[in-house]
Formats: C-alpha cells, structure tokens, sequence
C-alpha cells in the first residue's frame, strides 16, 4: 500500500496535467505564433529612416516577446537605401523611393536583386520649434506654406518679421533671429520637404537653389546649405530634435516627425492648409489628408508598385487637412537572388512575421507614438508584398487574423472618419487658438499682438526688407538688427545651441496580452499544478498527525 499510493497519485496527476495542456492548446493563440511551432526564428537587422525610427523600435521591442530578434540602425533614408541595395541589411527603411532626380546628385540606382516597397508608417513632417516672449514659452505659433518657405530659404529671417506677424495676430514675438535647423544626412524628410516646396512654392525654391549652385533645382535628400543665412545642419530627427530643444536654442526651428516633438516635450507650427485652417499633424488630421495621396497601382512594375503621389495632399481643401503628411516604407527582398538568398537561415520568414506585426498589432500603437495607423487597403497591399518574401508562411497571411482595432472591414478609413473639425479659432483670421501643440500642453496667452502694429518700432518688425531685402548669398548685418526684444526684455541666443539630444526614448507601447479565456486557463492550470504538486504530501501529512493524535497503532508512536 505504501508503494502503490505514491504512484497512484502521479498518475493522477499527469492525466490532470495533460488535459490542462489540451485544453490551453485548443484555445486560439494561447500557444506563441503558429511559426515558431515548426521554425526557427533567426535575428534581422534592418538600417534606414529615422522618421520612421520611433514606430520601428517600438515594434522591435514588443516582438522580443515572440522570440524575434530585430536590429535598426536609424541612419537616414538614403543611408538605409544604399545598405540594403549593397546587401549589408536584411531590409531597409525609407522615406521616399530609389531614382529620385537630386539636381546633379543623382540617388543610386536601385538594387539588380529584386525587392518591393510596403507602406509601413503614416505621418506628418512637423516643425517643431525653439521661441519665447519674454520667459514664456511661446506654444501655438501658427505659419503659411509660403512662410515656411521662406524661413527655409533664407527670405524670412527675424521672428518679429510682418508676415510672420500676420499668422499670429494675437502674438508680439521677439526681435530675435530665425536660425533654421536642417538635415545634414541624405534624408527622406528633406526629399519630401523640398518636394512640398518645388509643388507649391516653386519661385521660392527655385531662386534658393540656384543660390546653392544646384542645377537643375530638383527634389533633393540633401539638403544645401547657403553662407550667411544662419542655418545648422544636424544629422537625423533625432539631432534636429536635440538641437531645437536644447536650453540656449531659443529661436531655432527644425523639420522632423511628429513623434520628436511629442517626446521632446515641445510645441510644433500649425501649418495653414488649402481651407483656411491651422493644423497640426495628429492622426486623424493625417489620415484625413492621405485619402488624397495616390498609390501606384501597377503591380507589374514593383521600382513603382505602391510608392506615393502627395500632389493632391498639398491642396486637400478639407479643413482638418495637415499638407505635410505622407507615408514611409519598408524595402522588403522578395527574390532567392537577394542577399537573403538562403532559404534555411529563415531570414525571410522571420522579416515576413516582423512585417505582418507592424502591420497589425503595430498599426494600433503608432497613434500614441505620433504617427497615424495605415488604412486597411494598405495593410492588405502590405500582405500581398509580404507574401512574396521567400520562406513566407503564406497561409499566416490574412487580413481576418490582423485584429488591427483602427480601421473597419468595411474599408472605412476610421481616424478620418471620426477626426473632428478644427476650432473656429484655428481659420485665418483676426483670432487665434491659445493652446499648445504636440508635447508642450501650456496655453500661450496673447500679449496684445493685435494686428501687429506695434512691431512697426521694433527695427526689423515693420520693415519687411529689414529680413527679406537680403538674397540667399547675403547675411543680415548683426548691427542692424537686435536680438533682443525691446518689449519682452528677451535676449535669444539665437547663434548658440548645443549639440546635445533630447531625451526622446521610443515609447514602447503595451505588448498584446492575448485572449482573456487563454489567460484564465494559464493560471487555472499554474493553480491546479501547484495544488497537485504540494497538496498531497499536506494533507497525508496533516492525516498522520491526526491518526498518531488518535491512538492509530499503525502510525509511529501511536498507542497500542
């Protein structure tokens, strides 16, 4: 009897346990990916954009939990480009695609091995900016396209110029100068800026270009830099970022992605759009404005198979519209030609598991992160592009199991649906919305700017030659013009800045937990094992006691 119990019990409790198993099992999704099951996953390392880079290392981290290992190297567009058509990288990331025209620099060619482009993030190229009146941080700066322009090409370059004034009609800004912060990498945030400036402010583009010495005055990744205007080139949105940012950079204003500035803490510029209205680049304004982008259709051509058109995204006359909005991609190999030509290592079939979670469960984290989720007609685009990746676990692939909560099986874009109006006070007008933008909350007060008339006695503010006589070869003459604010008291140091970064860490959002019934069952089934586990020996221990206390002649010091 003493042998038979013990082993009576441990048969018992592996059939508990094996019906537990059974059960779990059963159960959608409680065991990891279908994949890993009957492969292996192998580590991936991918290098380009970093306007994409805050989205990508978020999903990097949160597939760790699947057993997937994935490097990024934010090293900009065109750095990202080149890796992956040499080779070096598994995958890349860009902004915008191979062949672009950049004036006598032409972009590289496009690899010999075949690849595919897939639409992975969605945002806005936001300006995020550096400016106070007085000590109060100024956080509701409102600009025209054609003010942008300038400030970029050296036509506007004091912040109390008129046509700046005329933007903000209830700020007094300071007599202080504009030092633009631009990209010093080949990027795709100034291919796509200067794209925006060649659609729409083309005179302005044109005149800066032949400044530079570049013709023809085309689209470019690198940006070019005139003597004399004060502009600082720093390397990634990071850099920018951390420039604009830094404590003696107050008058700086840089291109970077949305979800810089969110991190960074600080405002960024509502950009007037074809309607009339002040907009930041949120998710719905952003999706909004890419139900106007055109995707190349042409599946028989893959150089041009879902790259963009944003033309119309510029004069998208919907007042909730951001005109700088558009999408970056994935650079994806899809032949046995490509240097993941091996179909062992399981390189492809760990990138096509990687793909399909930025595509679904990644989708419905990027909106935190300051990127607008993809619409569902690029999510299944995406997985048609996906699906030619050799070693791709096809039958994984389908929009039924993306569970991707921002976007309906209607096709219905959700973000844009459901994105409100601006506020009256975001029209063009003698008005202006007090609150602040992208990470910086505070309200910005108005300080009895008015029309602006004022700005008529602060030298440089009622002349606009003070700022815009001088040509993009000619600097404006320090003595001619303050840097500080005779109102305010305001003295930027608009010439300094240091080189140090923001602390903009990636937000890592929640990772998917899984079904609730699989997470019931999980501790059920730790419950119940613990209970077999060290229940038994308790209770047969609790029961001699018991029976030694009665007098049980058979237990060790019981009464005979």
């Amino acid at each position: 009897m003493t042998t038979d119990a013990p082993r009576s019990g441990r048969r018992r409790r592996r059939l508990v346990l094996a019906c537990l198993l059974l059960v779990a099992a059963s159960v959608p999704g409680a065991a990891q990916p279908a994949s890993a099951a009957s492969h292996r996953y192998v580590t991936i390392n991918g290098a380009g954009s970093t306007w994409s880079f805050n989205a990508i290392d978020s999903w990097r981290r949160n597939v760790g939990q699947f057993g997937i290992t994935v490097n990024y190297s934010g090293t900009g567009s065109s750095d990202g480009r080149n890796q992956f058509r040499a080779g070096t990288v598994d995958w890349a990331a860009s902004d915008i695609p191979y062949g672009i025209k950049d004036g006598t620099n032409l972009d590289p060619p496009p690899p010999t091995h075949p690849f595919a482009y897939m639409p992975v993030t969605a945002g806005g190229t936001s300006f995020m900016y550096n400016l106070k009146i007085g000590t109060k941080r100024v956080t509701n700066l409102r600009l025209s396209g054609t003010n942008i322009a300038k400030i970029f090409t050296g036509g506007i370059r004091m912040w109390n110029d008129r046509a700046i004034a005329a933007d903000n009609p209830l700020l007094k800004l300071p007599a202080i100068k504009i030092i633009p912060v631009v990209r010093s990498d080949g990027s795709g945030s100034t291919a796509q800026l200067t794209q925006w400036m060649i659609a729409t402010q083309n005179s302005l583009w044109q005149a800066y270009c032949a400044a530079a010495h570049r013709d023809p005055c085309t689209q470019t990744s690198a940006y070019p830099v005139v003597p004399g205007i004060g502009m600082v080139a720093q390397q990634g949105d990071l850099g920018v970022a951390g420039y604009v940012a830094s404590p003696d950079a107050v008058g700086t204003i840089g291109y970077v992605q949305y979800s810089y500035a969110l991190q960074a803490g600080f405002p960024v510029v509502k950009m007037l759009n074809a309607a009339g209205y002040y907009t930041e680049p949120t998710a719905g304004h952003v999706a909004v404005s890419l139900l106007q982008a055109h995707i190349n259709p042409n599946k028989n051509d893959p150089k041009v198979y879902l790259t963009q058109d944003l033309s119309d995204v510029y004069t998208d006359n919907d007042p909730r519209a951001y005109p700088l909005s558009g999408y970056s991609y994935m650079i994806l190999p899809v032949s046995t030609n490509s240097p993941m030509n091996d179909p062992g290592s399981n390189k492809g079939y760990t990138l096509v598991d990687f793909g399909k979670y930025a595509l679904c469960q990644g989708q419905s984290q990027v909106n935190a992160l300051g990127y607008s989720a993809l619409p569902i007609n690029l999510v299944q685009a995406g997985f048609d592009q996906l699906k030619k990746i050799p070693g791709a676990n096809v039958g994984n692939i389908n929009i039924q199991s993306c569970h991707n909560p921002t976007f309906s099986t209607d096709g219905t874009n959700t973000l844009a649906k459901e994105d409100p109006k601006p506020p009256a006070c975001d029209m063009k007008g003698s008005t202006q919305c007090t609150t602040g933008t992208a990470g910086a909350k505070q309200d910005t007060p108005a300080n009895n700017g008015g029309n602006n008339n004022a700005n008529a006695n602060i030298p440089g503010g009622g002349n606009p030659s003070a700022s815009t006589s001088a040509g993009p070869d000619g600097g404006v003459d320090p003595a001619a013009q303050s840097t500080c604010d005779p109102d305010s008291g305001d003295c930027g140091q608009g010439g300094g800045g240091s080189d140090s970064n923001v602390a903009a860490q990636p937000v890592s959002a929640t990772a998917d937990l899984g079904d609730g019934l699989r997470i019931a069952l999980m501790v059920l089934a730790g419950a119940l094992l613990l209970g077999l586990g060290f229940g038994p020996p308790l209770v047969a221990q609790v029961g001699a006691r018991r029976r030694q206390r009665s007098g049980d002649p058979t237990m060790p010091g019981g009464r005979s």
